[in-house]
């Protein structure tokens, strides 16, 4: 008997963010999607850094304003230990704002964190499929 797979990779998400309940949230609602696994969280730049070190992920929600390390200065060490992490930039609208005049060169992605869940998975997906570069969601 001839079987088969359909089966697609797994894409591999750290969340980065300061707020317990921010991480703990994206955790779950990642956690139930098909096809996607979070392979850790972290709560500043620095954490982020040793685990995409350890975990190699494929994308990264990176809030920007956290202690320790911000996720502007963690971005860019990102990069240049693996430059083909996706990282989606996940700001607050002041964030956002900043990040519209700042050069985005470490992000490969911005979402408001105000958009729905299903823009957040959805974007993941996207970057994570290498299907889209430089979105603003939200």
């Amino acid at each position: 008997m001839l079987m088969l797979s359909c089966e697609s990779s797994t894409l591999r998400v750290l969340v980065v963010d300061d707020h317990e309940l921010t991480r703990l949230t994206l955790q779950l609602i990642f956690s139930a999607q098909e096809n996607i696994q979070v392979v850790g969280l972290a709560s500043n730049g620095q954490e982020a850094i040793e685990m995409v070190k350890r975990h190699k992920p494929d994308v990264i929600i990176l809030d920007l304003q956290m202690p320790v390390m911000d996720g502007w200065s963690a971005s860019s060490e990102i990069k240049a230990i693996a430059p083909n992490t996706q990282i989606i930039a996940y700001s607050s609208v002041d964030d956002y704002k900043l990040v519209e005049g700042k050069a985005r060169a470490c992000l490969d992605a911005v979402c408001k964190k105000d958009v729905p869940t299903t823009e957040l998975v959805s974007l993941v997906r996207q970057l994570g499929q290498g299907t889209i570069n430089g979105t603003i969601a939200g």
